[in-house]
């Protein structure tokens, strides 16, 4: 019997997009959740914990079967989808799509996702109090420029690349949940609107969404 993946996450953080990956595979997972408070009386590994797994001290990581470690969630997602070729979570080497599907994979990843460690605690940046207000409202008008600039180049239709979902769907979804938020994502990005709706809406991960979205 093979060991299970091993997700270390947190609700509404990066890894849920990958625990949904493994919820669709089909394959078993144990998740360790952290500790988003940084308390003793709070359930979950803290931060110094944390770095003993990923010296980033960031979620996701994920340990394969084998034993080794992933981090970084765009790696992680395009890894699981392409080591389970007939899930179709993602487009085949030879596909048209897979370009596109890199592309955007990757710009998620540094453009809009890029900005969580800015956005959770401003302090890192700011000069001073009235520094992290305008910290806030700048990285969110970079992420609301950065959804209307993707949407604007993808021809979506039921899912972003086509008929198929993939990981890619899965990413987009999980990540326009965070600031400026869902309302700001509809306005900016119309032609993935749908495409949200319809994974928010999947009957396979509506009960996931709403325990860890």
């Amino acid at each position: 019997m093979t060991n299970p993946y091993l997700v270390y996450g947190q609700k509404g953080s990066g890894s849920v997009p990958v625990e949904a990956t493994l919820l669709l595979l089909g394959e078993p997972y144990d998740v360790i959740e952290r500790n988003p408070e940084e308390s003793s009386s709070v359930r979950g590994m803290t931060s110094e914990q944390m770095a003993r797994i990923n010296p980033m001290r960031q979620v996701p990581a994920l340990v394969l079967p084998n034993g080794e470690l992933m981090t970084e969630s765009a790696a992680i997602l395009t890894y699981l989808a392409d080591s389970h070729l007939t899930s179709r979570l993602s487009p085949a080497l030879d596909d048209p799509k897979r370009a596109a599907f890199l592309r955007w994979m990757a710009f998620i990843a540094s453009q809009i996702y890029g900005l969580v460690w800015v956005r959770d605690d401003p302090s890192r940046l700011a000069a001073d109090e009235a520094h992290k207000a305008v910290i806030m409202e700048r990285t969110a008008e970079r992420r609301a420029f950065c959804w209307r600039m993707m949407d604007a180049q993808v021809t979506a239709g039921r899912y972003i690349l086509g008929d198929d979902l993939s990981v890619l769907d899965l990413y987009v979804t999980v990540v326009s949940c965070w600031g400026p938020g869902r309302s700001r994502f509809y306005q900016e990005a119309p032609n993935m609107t749908a495409v949200v709706r319809r994974v928010d809406q999947d009957p396979r991960l509506i009960e996931f969404w709403t325990r860890r979205l």
